[in-house]
Parts: C-alpha cells; structure tokens; sequence
C-alpha cells in the first residue's frame, strides 16, 4: 500500500514538473510544422522527424538545410554533432539512474531533453522511473502533438502570427543561455566567439551550405573546451 502511495506522489510531482515544458513546448512545436508544412515537407516525414529524432534545434536545422537543397549525408553530420550533447548529458546522468532498472535506459536516454535534463538535474533528489518516465513522456507527447497541429493548421494562421511563432525557438534558447551566461563570464566569451566564428564561415562563402554549420560547430566546440579547461587549470593553480 505505501509503495502505490509512493508511485503516486511520484507520479503527481512529474506531472507538475512537466507542465511548463508542455506549456513550452507547445508553441515552438507548432512553430517546427508551420514551417515544415512551409517547406513543403510531407506530414509523414514531419511527424517522423519529430517521432524519431526529437530535438528542437536540430529539426529546425534540418528542415533550412533541406530547403537550401544541402546533400542528406551534410544534414546527417550536422545534426549528429549538434546532438552530440545530448550523448553527453545522458551519460552525466546515468550515475543518478545507476538504481533504475537497466532495460529502461535506452528509454529513458532518447527522453532527454535540454529540458528534461535540467528538470532532472535540479531535483536529482526525486529522481525515480516514475518520475523520469513521465516527466520524459509528457514532454515528448507535446512536441509531437504540436508538429502535427501546426503543420495542420498551416494555412489557417495569418502570416504574421506564423512568422511569430517562428521566434519561438530562439527565445527558449535565449532563456537557456543567458542565466548562464550572468553566472560565467566565459559562457560569454564561448557565445560570442561561436557567433563570430559562423558568421565569418558563412559570409566567406568557402563552404557549401550546412558544411558552414558543421565546421562552426567544430570550431567553437574546440575554443569551447581549451576555455573550459584553462579556468579548471586557473582555479587548481
């Protein structure tokens, strides 16, 4: 009896947590299938692209590279090495999901989100398959859900509502990125030194469209990581 107490209560605080994700998620999903629908990409690959590769800014991404007419093997490598931090917070958190059965890790890995991840981080206390599996499904289901109104509802929208949902993602990673960015003052240097460095590869015109990306995502990771360990040097020191 107190362990269906407990999947309760667990279940009840992963809905809470999960709703401002939904509530998040929601506009910028509608925002991903207007502008699939926009693109002329079909509902199926839409609804694909949101079922198996879920993940906000690489879909966006995707769907620019797809219109500019960039090779499939291009977006294939520009979208695994923006996703490639998704690699890396699921492998932080497996030490917390070391206690959770094993056969749901690959499960409860696809699930994780920037989002979810923080969630999950910030309440590493509450941590349980409960509260991950719903916390994962939710998010998950609203992204999906709306892919497939927006594309839906793509020629109801007047162009001006559609061109402002568009925002969307850039706000949710604006929310992302400039708390960490008043923390740390090298998230700064690393923000404004990856802007320049995709700015000039995209203004030099050397390299085809997506492989600008691909090359700026390279670059600014490298400057990334020779900062991050020059302040863990400077702090040990």
């Amino acid at each position: 009896m107190d362990r269906k107490n407990d999947i309760k209560k667990e279940i009840k605080t992963s809905i809470t947590y999960a709703l401002p994700i939904v509530i998040g998620y929601m506009p910028i999903a509608l925002a991903f299938g207007l502008l699939s629908k926009n693109s002329l990409i079909s509902i199926r690959d839409t609804s694909l692209l949101s079922f198996l590769v879920y993940a906000g800014a690489s879909q966006f991404m995707a769907i620019d590279l797809i219109s500019a007419g960039v090779a499939s093997s291009s977006i294939l490598l520009a979208t695994f090495l923006l996703n490639l931090r998704h690699m890396m917070m699921s492998a932080s958190l497996a030490v917390e999901f070391k206690d959770l059965p094993k056969k749901y890790m690959p499960l409860l890995a696809f699930g994780i989100t920037d989002e979810t991840f923080s969630v999950i981080s910030f309440n590493r206390d509450k941590i349980s398959l409960y509260f991950v599996i719903i916390l994962n499904t939710l998010a998950f289901a609203s992204w999906n859900i709306g892919t497939i109104i927006g594309y839906g509802i793509g020629e109801i929208l007047p162009a001006t509502l559609q061109s402002s949902l568009n925002v969307g993602l850039y706000a949710m990673f604006a929310s992302l990125l400039f708390p960490e960015m008043r923390k740390s003052v090298n998230v700064l240097f690393i923000f404004i030194i990856s802007a320049i460095v995709y700015v000039s590869l995209y203004q030099s015109k050397i390299f085809t469209a997506g492989w600008d990306i691909i090359l700026g995502v390279i670059i600014s990771s490298i400057f990334g990581l020779f900062i991050q360990n020059r302040r863990k040097g400077e702090s040990k020191s």
